[in-house]
């Protein structure tokens, strides 16, 4: 039997900077230990240019290497990476790997295909992300005030360092919001699949390890962070539930914030969100509101 009448197809996806060729190479190495090959690979140089993969590290089945000449952002680069598997028309599911990530255990792409066989209203699964000591970080649990990191099921937003996205559920609702750059993407994309009625699933079985980071140490992490929590609100929230969620940020942020700096260019990004468009205005029903609380994140916090 082959492996599509098995099952969906699974397609993988890596964006890369092209300062990190190491690591490149052992996710690709932990994508070719797969006991289910992928049907396809695309490897985005984004803004870089790449080296040859498939001979030099064994992979299986097609390898696409795309370059484009400028950095996309990693919503802009998964982007090129999803219309060109478009473009081929012969997978059902990508699972999109952070370039320093890892794939320790060898079933990873098996689970994610029978999760979808199981369930065709499933749209985005989540992974789980713990550094090389096993440990995820609290922020990484995609529930609030959640401590356990193997409690799965339902939730309102995922993980970009690792996921699986369906191919049916990116033509009904679309691709990543480009304009974002990076930075709340994931919950733009939840909330729009919930919207769509889709389920938004964790599943902690599926584990990507990646070194422990934090998201400060981008540059223009307080800038655009702001920036795109002001479009996100804008573009999903009905409108009586901007103020709200906005006057809760503002007020943790001021709280969580230590820098002065941090701050000054936060409050930046937050007048740069209410300038400039951050795209189409979508906003949720209110029966979307009522699944996310009852998922226990209301769109509010």
């Amino acid at each position: 039997m082959s492996q599509a009448e098995e099952g969906p197809r699974v397609a993988v996806a890596v964006v890369t900077m092209g300062n990190r060729p190491a690591e490149v190479d052992a996710l690709l190495a932990s994508v070719a230990k797969q006991d289910v090959a992928p049907a396809r690979i695309v490897i985005v140089g984004n803004g870089c240019p790449l080296p040859e993969f498939g001979d030099r590290l064994g992979l299986p089945g097609e390898v696409t290497t795309i370059e484009v000449d400028e950095n996309l952002g990693c919503p802009g680069g998964r982007n090129v990476a999803l219309q060109r598997l478009r473009e081929l028309g012969d997978v059902d599911v990508v699972v999109e790997l952070d370039d320093d990530g890892l794939l320790v255990d060898g079933d990873v792409l098996r689970r994610v295909r029978d999760l979808y066989a199981g369930d065709p209203r499933l749209g985005i699964v989540g992974f789980r992300i713990a550094d090389e000591n096993g440990e995820t970080q609290r922020r990484h649990v995609p529930r609030v005030g959640a401590k356990d990191p193997m409690r799965g099921g339902p939730v309102t937003g995922f993980l970009g360092g690792g996921h699986a996205l369906s191919m049916p559920m990116l033509a009904q609702i679309g691709d990543w919001p480009a304009e974002f750059f990076f930075a709340h993407e994931e919950t733009d994309m939840a909330w729009r699949a919930i919207d769509a009625g889709w389920t938004v699933l964790y599943e902690p079985e599926l584990l990507l390890q990646h070194p422990k980071t934090s998201p400060a140490r981008h540059a223009i992490y307080y800038r655009v962070t702001a920036r795109n929590r002001v479009w996100l609100t804008r573009r999903r929230l009905p409108l009586a539930l901007i103020p709200v969620h906005l006057g809760i940020w503002m007020l943790l942020t001021f709280v969580r914030t230590r820098s002065v700096g941090g701050l000054r260019a936060w409050f930046g990004g937050f007048v740069e969100g209410l300038r400039q468009s951050g795209g189409e205005r979508r906003p949720m029903r209110w029966r979307t509101v009522w699944r996310l609380t009852r998922l226990g994140r209301p769109p509010v916090i």
